[in-house]
């Protein structure tokens, strides 16, 4: 497998937020008003590279890992209630970009967090791009019994994320699960993705504990009531074969966003799904581009 070479290969640096030391990557010249990339669930800051290739050079960027994901340490119990993403990232801002609002690029679960947070704190976000942040269905209170139970059982469960032979086998994994993907940028999520295991073999970075389901009701009333107070213009960028839109129907159409944010512009990526920043990075990197432009 042919290896994917950074053009812009990043600075590495450990910070500590809210009591857990956390994983930074730097690209670009030193800035305390960096363009801060926020991941998706079981992702890692370190694959937005692709997309920070395709960036200016003097444009300066700045990717966290979240607790619990890529080489940020894993919250104490594996306790990974969503609002502690909020509280994080109001950190990472406050540390970052201390002097202006800042301006956001999240993928999934990264983009739901940055759209709460926008809603949330609206003085504080300038701009935001959203990579596929749909949030999640409408869901309704008779849920609530099962839903409990069924974490309840987890909890007596080895949650497990797997182990792999190597690095070639995660790899074949990965374009499997998204055969879009160029193998040599599979080959590079891989490694992003995993660590040696003692013994032989890698290991997924993640924490296991992330695979518990929430007892807690996804209240989707309460994050739409958020997102209408979002101040900052909002990037929302789809992969024209996004497997996520399909999966969500009505609730993840675009449709559902034009009323609820005020200054919304809206832009498809042919070719591309759910992962987009790792399938068309350049297209992702000139959206992302025109889209600040002076913010």
């Amino acid at each position: 497998m042919t290896a994917y070479a950074p053009r812009r290969p990043p600075r590495h640096e450990t910070r500590g937020f809210r009591g857990l030391p956390h994983h930074l990557l730097r690209w670009g010249p030193e800035s305390d008003d960096p363009l801060l990339f926020l991941h998706g669930y079981a992702d890692a800051a370190a694959t937005f590279q692709f997309v920070a290739d395709e960036l200016p050079e003097d444009l300066p960027v700045a990717a966290i890992d979240w607790r619990g994901f890529g080489h940020s340490a894993r919250a104490p119990g594996g306790c990974y209630w969503f609002p502690e993403y909020y509280a994080d990232l109001e950190c990472f801002i406050e540390a970052l970009c201390p002097r202006r609002p800042a301006r956001l690029v999240g993928h999934s679960m990264g983009a739901n967090v940055a759209m709460i947070y926008a809603g949330v704190r609206p003085s504080r976000v300038r701009a935001l791009v959203n990579l596929e942040g749909f949030g999640l269905p409408r869901v309704t209170p008779d849920q609530a019994p099962a839903r409990i139970e069924k974490w309840l059982d987890q909890l007596r469960e080895n949650a497990e994320f797997g182990d792999y032979d190597d690095l070639a086998q995660l790899a074949a994994r990965i374009v499997k699960r998204n055969p879009r993907l160029p193998r040599e940028r599979a080959g590079y999520v891989a490694a992003c993705w995993s660590a040696p295991k003692e013994g032989g073999g890698v290991r997924l970075l993640a924490d296991p504990a992330h695979r518990l389901v929430n007892p807690y009701l996804y209240r989707r009333e309460e994050m739409e009531a958020c997102w209408r107070r979002i101040e900052a213009p909002v990037l929302l960028v789809l992969g024209d074969r996004s497997e996520l839109v399909a999966r969500l129907g009505l609730e993840g159409g675009i449709e559902t966003f034009r009323p609820l944010v005020a200054k919304l512009r809206i832009e498809h990526v042919a070719g591309a799904g759910h992962m987009l920043h790792h399938e068309e990075p350049r297209a992702v990197a000139r959206l992302i581009e025109s889209f600040l432009g002076n913010a």
